[in-house]
């Protein structure tokens, strides 16, 4: 069933609490996935020549000064912080690429789970209230973000397996539904240089978006050859560096609602996990159309 949030912030006071209602939201949505939850962040951009790291350990007793030494050995470590056990946010003096390749080569055990000038990435198998306060959501300021709470049909229910992916710079997916075609597509982007870390459908969708961006599609192209090439029903929202986006299969049988007012916009599966933010009462609200790009922030798509 799933459930997915999102929210992009257009005043800096929504900003600065951007954690507390993104917290509030995901904790709305969590009788629709109780076996994990996660969240991709947009704030605080790496210095122009580096980029950050969002970092799993699927083993609890990982020595993250350790992996920080050797980054720091490797590449150069300009700030890094334990989250949690098993999560890091490391900062390092390289291009996403060439850290993202080192850490495969050189690390393992340790997956990246974004890479980027400003997403953070954090997910876990537990229940999206747990999640929230292990995570210190309502410490986070930021742009925007989205969020996911998951109910696992596709594949097991662990850490890897949850939502969202980022399988390109800055760019991350959250789904609801199932895409039946996901097998095929994925060894056919494999052909093409994708790599996957796991068998969810929804890594499939991302890797084919950041795929169609590096053969030069704009956000708005890539999101419309989903409806072409994409099998299944979904609800997607992609988070990029400059805001996100929505859209919904030509069918739309997995719910969606959209609110505006003059300091956010939000999305999400229920109005409940919108009712939470403030002014949710005046907003302007609409069920996303069927097979239509919807986009916010800088790099928004032409209505």
């Amino acid at each position: 069933m799933c459930g997915i949030v999102g929210i992009y912030c257009k005043s800096p006071a929504i900003g600065d609490e951007l954690g507390r209602h993104l917290g509030r939201m995901l904790i709305q949505m969590g009788d629709r996935g109780p076996d994990s939850a996660g969240v991709a962040v947009y704030r605080d951009p790496a210095p122009d020549g580096s980029s950050k790291l969002s970092l799993h350990a699927p083993d609890a007793e990982v020595d993250w000064d350790d992996v920080v030494a050797d980054l720091d050995e490797a590449l150069g470590v300009e700030a890094s912080r334990a989250v949690g056990r098993q999560h890091a946010l490391v900062t390092v003096r390289a291009d996403s690429l060439t850290a993202q390749a080192y850490v495969a080569a050189s690390l393992p055990g340790i997956a990246v789970a974004s890479a980027g000038s400003t997403i953070e990435i954090y997910k876990d198998a537990i229940r999206p209230s747990e999640f929230v306060e292990r995570f210190e959501l309502d410490a986070m300021a930021g742009t925007h973000a989205l969020g996911h709470t998951r109910m696992a049909t596709e594949s097991r229910v662990t850490t890897a397996g949850s939502h969202p992916f980022s399988t390109g710079m800055d760019l991350c997916l959250v789904h609801n539904g199932s895409l039946s075609n996901h097998n095929r597509l994925r060894q056919q982007l494999r052909q093409e240089g994708m790599v996957f870390q796991t068998e969810n459908d929804t890594e499939v969708a991302a890797g084919y978006l950041a795929w169609r961006l590096r053969e030069g599609a704009t956000l708005e192209e890539a999101l419309e050859g989903c409806l072409e090439d994409l099998d299944g029903f979904y609800t997607f929202a992609v988070g990029t560096r400059d805001g996100f986006a929505v859209l919904r299969d030509p069918i739309a049988c997995k719910p969606a609602i959209m609110a505006e007012t003059d300091e956010w916009v939000a999305m999400a599966s229920e109005y409940r996990a919108l009712a939470v933010l403030p002014g949710a009462a005046d907003a302007r609200l609409w069920e996303p159309e069927p097979a239509t790009v919807y986009s916010w922030g800088a790099a928004a798509v032409p209505a």
